[in-house]
């Protein structure tokens, strides 16, 4: 006796029409771009990376200080 498949079975009157796509629109350049101080604009970049490093390096401290507590 054949083996009964739990995959679904595809119709055989589905046929795929076609998708019209349309060009997606660009806005007009209003005047010359801006100029953009980075510092300005992403001043907590900084704070962020040095409180990142602060906790790496206590983790790292805290697993060198558990590797010979335990070991």
């Amino acid at each position: 006796m054949a083996k009964k498949s739990r995959r679904a079975r595809r119709q055989a009157s589905t046929v795929a029409q076609p998708v019209r796509v349309s060009r997606p629109v660009r806005p007009q350049a209003e005047g010359p771009a801006k100029e953009v101080d980075f510092s300005e604009e992403y001043h907590y970049v900084l704070e962020d990376l040095r409180r990142i490093a602060l906790i790496a390096t206590a983790l790292l401290v805290l697993l060198i200080v558990l590797v010979f507590i335990i070991g």
